[in-house]
């Protein structure tokens, strides 16, 4: 898929509308090659339909007729000045319209993220520059040969199996390692590609271009971004490493939804295991500037503020970790490729990458293998004793789907942790691309109201295209004089644990689609974390703050009244789609584990109340949302899974 020259034409004025550069050191977007970025990314899209969409709006734009409908007169946006296009797109971006708005933030993501990733003709984006930021770091010389063998079918493909596991992630790779151990023939299917250490160089559009799902990229409404892993390793090669085991209260609660042994010895015998094989500890939590902000605004206000213990083994905490989300290049991360998957691929278990389950086969009413394809049209056929779905939590349901499946739950109770951040400025250098990617944490508003549910408050590195997604542009000058200014910005993320869910649905051509909007009482903890972020940037001595609120909330120390006014701005800015930038953080729950076909998809071992040959094994299990970074929940569950699976074998 490609766009025409009429559509890349279209294209580059909006981006160029968006990133103009300063008509001196800084060029446009489309001057640095961003306009190619935009339309690779969007051609990898697995929903054609959305790709054909993109192809028909840019069709159209430069039309007197569009320009009606979006809200700036009888007008060619190519006959208007800077200045009016961008009052076009922000006249979008303040519709009252939830589509208009939601377009503008697709337009605005697509067009910011390429402008501040993209490496330009000579290789290094004199963006960077300007920034203080030193871009890509290469790859390393020194870097190991990578330890796993998979194979990619360069032919079509049939092999059988005792287990066939879709999915090589948290959940994929360990319960491949249980199985394996166990002395059965497992077969792993990845739709992503092999990449290790010596394959990483740091850059965001390598990364997100190599080791990220292409699609969905945001939620149908347009609420929330997504973003999720597609390699070998899944979302361990890219998470930020920070451990949590499942809180007591919500395996309580998990418990009670009809998973009893999330309350026993079982589960804290696979937390321990998988505390163990990642080799999680505090030995590489030597706080960065980002946390010593937030930790200090923390101890200011008297609230709680705990070191997070990491699965990294030599990591340097400084500017390797910086870039751990585009995969690390020191091979630090202890991530499913450097430990469950070694550990299967050690017990005879067999990788192949570059393959597309699409369905799960069944003979008598029960699965009997999966049948798949590569991205060249090759089919992939795998006969098996047992199928474990470890797709992820977009994914799993849609293959369940897809094969058949027919329990009402599958798809639905989907959590994603909606998470923001809110800003500040500050006079010293803070770098917060730099140092561990999480080292600090908050649980000071986990329960904000004797339910169990709330916020914690977290940071993360913040290069400048992850940066730029959790921002507001209301004009391309104060834009890029805030993006110039990155290396002296701090973020306090607000990661929220929803009670209510959405849905993943199959969309007619049978790729996933992704339905989610905050509910009143979520949105309520969600504005109460803004609040307490803000107050905690505050309290750290902050010189401004600004949220993500496309409305341009932002509050000056020495001229604005106190930090109590910049909350009750944003409070009336508000948080449906397109009005502030939120994204999914940790996907959940959409296949998820109980002790009732009425209510849930799997039953308490993980089996699919449709069908005893498969298991679910992956972050869709949750029973509700974990409240926590998710990864050693995830693999905890898979450990416990597979384990029982391995004995039923």
């Amino acid at each position: 898929m490609e766009l025409t020259a009429r559509q890349r034409a279209n294209l580059a004025l909006i981006c160029d509308t968006f990133a103009p550069g300063d008509g001196d050191r800084l060029p446009s977007a489309s001057a640095l090659g961003a306009v190619e970025v935009v339309e690779g990314l969007a051609a990898h899209n697995p929903r054609a339909a959305e790709f054909e969409q993109l192809a028909r709006l840019l069709s159209a734009w430069d039309s007197r007729t569009l320009g009606v409908l979006l809200g700036f007169g009888p007008r060619r946006f190519s006959r208007l000045g800077q200045d009016q296009r961008e009052a076009a797109l922000i006249g979008l971006s303040d519709s009252r319209l939830s589509q208009k708005r939601a377009l503008f933030q697709a337009l605005k993501g697509a067009a910011t993220l390429a402008y501040y990733m993209t490496p330009g003709p000579t290789g290094h984006s004199p963006l960077w520059d300007a920034i203080g930021y030193s871009g890509p770091l290469g790859p390393l010389d020194t870097a190991p040969a990578p330890a796993l063998q998979p194979v990619t079918p360069t032919a079509p493909l049939e092999l059988a199996c005792d287990v066939v596991v879709v999915g090589s992630g948290a959940g994929g790779g360990t319960a491949a390692a249980v199985l394996a151990a166990a002395g059965h023939s497992v077969v792993v299917l990845e739709k992503g590609g092999y990449y290790d250490d010596r394959d990483f160089d740091g850059g965001e559009l390598s990364g997100m271009s190599r080791l990220y799902a292409p699609g969905p990229s945001a939620t149908v409404e347009g609420q929330l971004s997504l973003l999720t892993a597609q390699c070998l390793g899944g979302g361990t090669v890219v998470n930020y490493s920070t451990c949590f085991r499942t809180p007591d209260d919500v395996r309580s609660e998990w418990a009670g939804l009809g998973v009893p042994q999330f309350a026993t010895e079982e589960f804290d015998r696979s937390l321990d295991a998988v505390w163990d094989r990642l080799r999680v500890n505090g030995d590489h939590s030597q706080i960065s500037s980002r946390d010593k902000i937030m930790e200090a605004g923390l101890e200011k206000l008297g609230w709680h503020v705990d070191s997070l213990d990491r699965n990294v083994v030599g990591c340097d905490t400084g500017a390797e970790c910086g870039r751990c989300g585009l995969g690390c290049r020191i091979g630090a991360k202890q991530s499913v490729t450097k430990t469950w998957l070694e550990d299967a691929e050690r017990h005879g278990a067999r990788l192949v990458t570059g393959v597309d389950v699409r369905t799960i086969t069944r003979s008598g009413g029960k699965a009997d293998g999966v049948e798949g394809r590569t991205a060249d049209g090759h089919p992939v056929r795998v006969r098996a004793r047992a199928v474990v779905v470890a797709g992820g939590t977009i994914q799993t349901p849609a293959l369940l789907r897809r094969s058949g499946l027919g329990n009402p739950n599958i798809g639905k109770h989907l959590r994603l942790h909606p998470a923001t951040a809110v800003w500040a400025d500050f006079d010293e250098r803070v770098a917060p691309w730099e140092g561990a990617m999480q080292s600090r944490y908050s649980r000071e508003h986990a329960d904000l109201d004797g339910s169990g549910y709330g916020v914690v408050y977290e940071t993360a590195a913040a290069n400048p295209a992850l940066a730029v997604a959790f921002m507001s542009w209301r004009g391309a000058a104060q834009h890029r004089e805030r993006m110039l200014r990155l290396a002296n910005l701090s973020s306090v993320g607000v990661i929220t644990r929803d009670q209510d869910s959405g849905e993943v649905r199959v969309g007619k051509d049978g790729e996933p689609v992704v339905s989610y909007r905050l509910s009143g009482r979520d949105e309520r903890r969600l504005r109460a974390g803004v609040a307490g972020a803000a107050r905690i940037l505050e309290a750290a001595g902050a010189r401004s703050l600004f949220s993500g609120h496309q409305a341009g909330v932002t509050w000056t120390r020495d001229r604005d009244g106190g930090v109590e006014e910049f909350i009750d701005r944003c409070d009336r800015a508000g948080y449906g789609p397109g009005r502030c930038a939120m994204a999914a953080l940790h996907l959940m729950g959409s296949a998820r584990m109980g002790g009732d076909s009425a209510t849930s998809a799997t039953d308490p071992d993980g089996v699919t109340w449709d069908d005893p040959n498969v298991v679910v094994a992956d972050a869709s299990s949750f029973p509700t949302a974990s409240g926590v970074n998710p990864m050693v929940s995830i693999e905890a569950i898979a450990h416990m899974n597979a384990s029982r699976l391995a004995a039923r074998l």
